[in-house]
C-alpha cells in the first residue's frame, strides 16, 4: 500500500490576494525636468529604442553620443519650456494622461475590482513602476492601453516590447491582453470629427482648409511593412466622409522628421509654406495621431508651422486641441478599454 506523505504547509506562501484586474495607460513619455540635462536623459533612452531608430551601430552611436546628446537637448529644453507646466512642474503630456488615467478610473468606479494607473515608455512613471503598483494592488490579469490610434512599430510595438521585458522578470507573470489600433473605430472619429466641428464654431474666422497633421515616420520602415501610413490614410477618409470634406479640404500631413532620410510625405512644415504662398490666408491644423497635446501639437504645430504660415503670407492660424481628457476623448478610451475587458469585468 502506497504511503501518503502529509504536505508541509509550514513553507506554504500566503494566500493570494484577491483577484483585480489592472488598466494600465501608456503614452510616449518626457524629460522629467525642462533642462538640458532632463533632456539629454529622456532623448538617450528614445533614441537607444532600436524600434525607434533601427540602425543602432558605431555610426549611429557616434552620432548619438557625440553629436545630438552634446547639442540637441539644449536646444529642445528652450522648447519644452516654451509650454512646460509649471504649476505642476512637469510637461503637459504628463500632466494630461495622468487626468486621462484619473478620470477612467472614475467612469470604472462601480468595478471594485478594476485598477487604472498609467506610465511613459520613456521617462517616468515608468511602465516596470506601473505594471509593478498593479501587481502590488492585487491585479493578476493586465489590459495594456498603448495611446496610438495608428498602429507602428515605433510606437505601439515598443510599448508591447517594454510590457514584456518586465514580464519577462517575473516569476508569477500576470496575464496580459493589450489594446488593438483604433485609428477608424467609430466613436475615435466621432470623438475627433465632433472637436474639430467645435473648435471651429468658436473660432474667430472661417479656415479656407484644414490639415490633418500626423506624426512623420522614416519610409524605408513602411517599406518594410509598417502599416502606419495606410492607418493615417484611413483616418484621414474617415474624418473627411464624416465632415462632408473632400482631400481639397482636409488635407493629410506629416510632421517631425528627423535626420536625412526620407520621411512620408507631405511634410507638414513645407505644406504650410506652401499652402501661404498659394494664397491660402486662413487654415486650422487637427493632429489625429496624438491622444494628447505635448511638445509635438503645442509647439511645432501652434508654434513652428503657425510663424511658417504666417511668415509666407498666410494670416490666420488655428491648432485644434487633441482630444486630451475631454468628455469625447473619455469616451474614446473609455469604450476601448471597456471592448478589450469583455470576460474579465
Amino acid at each position: 500500500m502506497t504511503r501518503v506523505l502529509p504536505i508541509d504547509t509550514s513553507k506554504a506562501s500566503a494566500a493570494p490576494a484577491a483577484s483585480r484586474v489592472g488598466v494600465l495607460l501608456v503614452n510616449l513619455g518626457t524629460p522629467d525636468t525642462a533642462d538640458a540635462p532632463g533632456v539629454r536623459v529622456y532623448l538617450k533612452e528614445f533614441l537607444s529604442d532600436p524600434r525607434v531608430i533601427e540602425d543602432q551601430g558605431l555610426v549611429w552611436q557616434f552620432v548619438l553620443n557625440g553629436i545630438i546628446l552634446r547639442k540637441r537637448p539644449r536646444t529642445k529644453a528652450l522648447d519644452y519650456r516654451k509650454i512646460w507646466n509649471t504649476e505642476k512642474n512637469e510637461s503637459p503630456l504628463k500632466t494630461i494622461t495622468r487626468s486621462q488615467a484619473d478620470k477612467l478610473a472614475a467612469a470604472l468606479a462601480d468595478r471594485a475590482h478594476v485598477v487604472v494607473d498609467w506610465a511613459m515608455r520613456y521617462g517616468n512613471p515608468s511602465i516596470k513602476s506601473g505594471i509593478d503598483a498593479l501587481i502590488a494592488q492585487g491585479c493578476d490579469r493586465i489590459l495594456a492601453v498603448p495611446l496610438y490610434p495608428q498602429y507602428s512599430a515605433s510606437t505601439s510595438a515598443t510599448v508591447c516590447d517594454e510590457v514584456f521585458r518586465v514580464l519577462a522578470r517575473l516569476r508569477a507573470q500576470p496575464t496580459l491582453r493589450v489594446t488593438p489600433p483604433y485609428y477608424e473605430d467609430e466613436a475615435y472619429i466621432e470623438a475627433l470629427a465632433a472637436s474639430i466641428e467645435a473648435s471651429l464654431a468658436s473660432l474667430p474666422f472661417k479656415p479656407e482648409l484644414i490639415v490633418a497633421s500626423f506624426h512623420g515616420m522614416p519610409k524605408s520602415y513602411v517599406d518594410k511593412g509598417d502599416p502606419y501610413q495606410s492607418h493615417c490614410v484611413a483616418t484621414t477618409e474617415a474624418l473627411r466622409r464624416r465632415l462632408g470634406m473632400d482631400a481639397s479640404k482636409l488635407l493629410l500631413t506629416f510632421q517631425s522628421r528627423f535626420g536625412n532620410d526620407e520621411w512620408l510625405q507631405p511634410y507638414t512644415d513645407a505644406t504650410m509654406k506652401r499652402l501661404a504662398q498659394d494664397g491660402v490666408r486662413r487654415i486650422a491644423v487637427v493632429t489625429p495621431g496624438f491622444a494628447a497635446d505635448c511638445l509635438e501639437t503645442l509647439e511645432e504645430i501652434a508654434q513652428e508651422n503657425a510663424e511658417i504660415f504666417r511668415h509666407n503670407g498666410g494670416e490666420a492660424f488655428a491648432a485644434i486641441p487633441c482630444l486630451n481628457d475631454s468628455e469625447p476623448g473619455m469616451d474614446v478610451i473609455r469604450t476601448l478599454v471597456l471592448r478589450e475587458l469583455q470576460g474579465w469585468i
